[in-house]
């Protein structure tokens, strides 16, 4: 081992696109540190999937309330003040808690941000830290629209500490964030209006499915307002004005949910001549940028595969498998499932349908029904479709679903589809009764 560097390897950013990995190379004798200008963790345990997910909960439960017919007669309703402490209660766990396990594994952290001098030293305020390898993890930040009043918007990160609940909200996008925070808060008692730039929200999904949800949506309150172009965004008095190409909206609270762009000004790649651009940091098939011993992971990379936290995760490990010697190969990744935390969830794996469609003589289309199912109407649900997705050789290669549950049919369904289980196979699980995994397997084919 040289000590010719200050680290082995050197981590920007100490997210999940780096952390889930890191420790392995403690383990292996390397010297590691991490470089991080905000907080432990990054987005996704600070502004991002676990703070949602907290204040989803609640969200959900009522919806199911509003869904059980007068079963549940007590009225119901959400304490946003106190939801909003709960999270924060938790939320704040995560960055100590991560720290203290990397410092407990030998790996030092730096505060700041990292600029590079050179392929092997970055500067961090007035120290320079050279490391043999390093590794960009920096993540995403959210898109501003640059429009008269874009100083009254509102990011995700805003949103995830929103300390009640507005009247009226207007919401920008009808992305991931976008159609979440519309469907939490309409159930909170917000009257939600979605701008959509289109026609189609959701655009990672099938257009039938992601139709299915908003139609949902639209029927618990919230108001879609298609092909529309926000033009300003006017202070009125308390509350604010979004001007658009189909009219004027009255808002309390206005989310800016159109997107999220790859972290990389500031760090000083073009001295490098590391290539990126609008969409991320491009990387071969070992994740290595232009320059090999620099590579980078998670979101700040450009990529085909969804950008999301089990995603970083796999990088993390492969690239820190990768530098260890223990893996050769190029990255090879597996199906990633992807699912709006929204009520209904819409979830998805593996090969789509249009995809499917496309090549007719490689893969086989099966629709279902699954709101008929009876164990669906124990938790009152309303909605539920899936389609499978077929090779010729009857093994379940994709899979998309709305439903209330669609994350845990999806997650119960993707060992089959990464690993080309058999319908013999399948039918040696012999799985819990009644549960979700046992329907969700038992109408397979």
């Amino acid at each position: 081992m040289s000590h010719t560097f200050d680290y082995d390897v050197l981590f920007i950013g100490a997210g999940h696109g780096s952390f889930d990995g890191a420790p392995a190379l403690t383990a292996a004798g390397k010297r590691v540190a991490f470089v991080e200008e905000d907080r432990v963790g990054g987005t996704c345990p600070n502004w991002g999937c676990n703070a949602k997910i907290i204040l989803e909960a609640p969200a959900k439960v009522l919806q199911t309330i509003k869904q059980s017919d007068g079963v549940i007669t007590d009225t119901a309703k959400i304490d946003w003040p106190k939801a909003m402490q709960r999270k924060q209660k938790i939320v704040d766990g995560f960055a100590p808690a991560i720290r203290a396990g990397m410092e407990s594994a030998g790996i030092d952290f730096i505060f700041g941000h990292a600029s590079f001098v050179d392929e092997h030293t970055v500067a961090v305020g007035d120290r320079q830290v050279t490391a043999d390898k390093i590794v960009i993890a920096t993540g995403q930040h959210s898109h501003r629209l640059a429009i008269p009043g874009k100083e009254f918007l509102h990011d995700s990160k805003d949103f995830l500490s929103i300390p009640d609940v507005p009247g009226k909200m207007v919401i920008i996008g009808a992305g991931f964030i976008g159609l979440e925070a519309a469907s939490i808060m309409q159930t909170a008692g917000s009257q939600v209006t979605v701008i959509m730039r289109g026609s189609e929200a959701l655009p990672a999904f099938d257009k039938a499915y992601s139709d299915q949800l908003m139609k949902h949506l639209a029927a618990q309150g919230v108001v879609f307002i298609k092909n529309s172009q926000v033009q300003s965004v006017e202070e009125n008095g308390s509350a604010y004005t979004v001007s658009t190409s189909t009219g004027s909206y009255p808002a309390d609270y206005v989310l800016d949910a159109t997107g999220r762009i790859p972290n990389t000004d500031g760090l000083n790649l073009d001295t490098l001549g590391i290539n990126y651009d609008e969409k991320g940091i491009e990387v071969n098939e070992f994740l290595q940028t232009s320059q090999p011993n620099i590579y980078a992971s998670g979101d700040v990379i450009k990529k085909e595969q969804p950008k999301l936290t089990p995603t970083a995760t796999f990088e993390s490990q492969y690239i820190v498998a990768h530098i260890l010697g223990e893996e050769t190969e190029a990255i090879n990744y597996p199906a990633i499932a992807e699912n709006v935390f929204a009520t209904p969830r819409l979830a998805k794996a593996g090969v789509t349908i249009a995809e499917a469609k496309a090549a007719p003589d490689k893969y086989d289309i099966v629709q279902q029904q699954v709101a008929d199912d009876w164990y669906r109407l124990v938790d009152f649900e309303s909605a539920g479709q899936r389609t499978l997705i077929y090779n010729k050789n009857k093994q379940l290669v994709g899979v998309i679903e709305i439903s209330d549950k669609a994350d845990d049919v999806v997650n119960a369904l993707l060992p089959a589809i990464e690993f080309g289980y058999t319908a013999e196979q399948l039918k040696r699980l012999v799985t819990i009764f009644p549960t979700i995994g046992y329907s969700a397997l038992g109408y397979l084919g």
